[in-house]
C-alpha cells in the first residue's frame, strides 16, 4: 500500500493543476499527453517499489516519464504472473472497473506522472479530442491483452522471439535493445521458467539470430526475419 502522505501529495498537486488546466486554453489541445502533464504530478519510485496494488481503487492514471514499470499478479500457488512492461511515454493503470486488477512496480528507478482519473474523465467530457485519445488508449490496452493471450499458446522459442521483436519495436530505433527487466521478469511475462528463457536465448544466439552482451541486458537482433519466422 502507498503511504497516505504520498497519495495525499499526489491528490493536492493533481487537484490544483486540474483546476488551473480546466480554465486554460491548453485544455483544448488535442493531445492527451499534454493534458496529463498539465494536470499531473511527477513522482519518483525507487527500483522494485510499489506504485499501486491489486484491488486498490483505480483513482489515478499513470505515464512513465523515465525508467520502466511492470504490472503483475501473485497467483494462488505463489507464482508471479507479469502482465506487461511499460517504458517511457507509455500510459498505464487504465481500468475498466473501479479497482486495479493488477499491481504495478518500478522495474528500475522510475519517474511517473500521476493524474487523477476523475479529472481526465471530466476533461474528456469537455474535449472530444481527449475523449477520442482515451478511447484509443483503451483499445490499445485491449489489443495488448489479446496479443499476450495469443503469445502464451506458442512454444518457448516463439514466445522469446516474439518478445524480442516487440521490445525492439517499442524501445529501439535500431536492432539493439537495452532490456530494463531481468530474466525472471521475462520468464514471468512469457509463462516460462528462467532456465527456459536462458536456454532459448542461447539457442537463438547460436543460430546467429541474436547477439547477447556479457551483461545479458543488451541484445542485438542479427536476423529479424529468422526471429519473425
Amino acid at each position: 500500500m502507498q503511504p497516505s502522505t504520498h497519495m495525499d501529495e499526489i491528490h493536492r498537486v493533481s487537484t490544483r493543476r486540474s483546476a488551473n488546466a480546466v480554465h486554460s486554453d491548453a485544455v483544448n489541445a488535442d493531445s492527451l499527453s499534454q493534458s496529463m502533464h498539465l494536470m499531473g504530478a511527477t513522482m519518483s519510485y525507487p527500483r522494485d517499489s510499489e506504485i499501486f496494488g491489486e484491488n486498490e481503487p483505480a483513482d489515478y492514471l499513470y505515464k512513465v516519464v523515465s525508467g520502466s514499470v511492470r504490472t503483475y499478479r501473485i497467483l494462488s500457488d505463489g507464482r508471479r504472473q507479469v502482465g506487461g512492461f511499460y517504458l517511457p511515454g507509455d500510459i498505464f493503470g487504465l481500468e475498466f472497473a473501479e479497482e486495479h486488477t493488477l499491481s504495478a512496480e518500478a522495474v528500475s528507478d522510475a519517474k511517473v506522472l500521476v493524474v487523477k482519473r476523475s479529472a481526465l474523465t471530466t476533461l474528456a467530457g469537455r474535449d472530444p479530442s481527449v475523449a477520442q485519445q482515451l478511447f484509443a488508449l483503451t483499445g490499445r490496452e485491449l489489443h495488448r491483452v489479446q496479443d499476450r493471450t495469443l503469445l502464451l499458446i506458442k512454444n518457448a522459442r516463439e514466445r522469446v522471439a516474439s518478445f524480442l521483436l516487440e521490445m525492439a519495436e517499442r524501445a529501439s530505433e535500431n536492432n539493439t535493445i537495452e532490456l530494463p527487466m531481468s530474466r525472471q521478469d521475462i520468464a514471468d511475462y512469457l509463462g516460462l521458467t528462467i532456465e527456459t528463457v536462458s536456454r532459448t536465448l542461447t539457442s537463438l544466439e547460436a543460430a546467429s539470430a541474436i547477439e547477447v552482451s556479457p551483461s545479458s541486458r543488451r541484445i542485438v537482433l542479427r536476423n529479424r526475419a529468422a526471429l519473425a519466422a
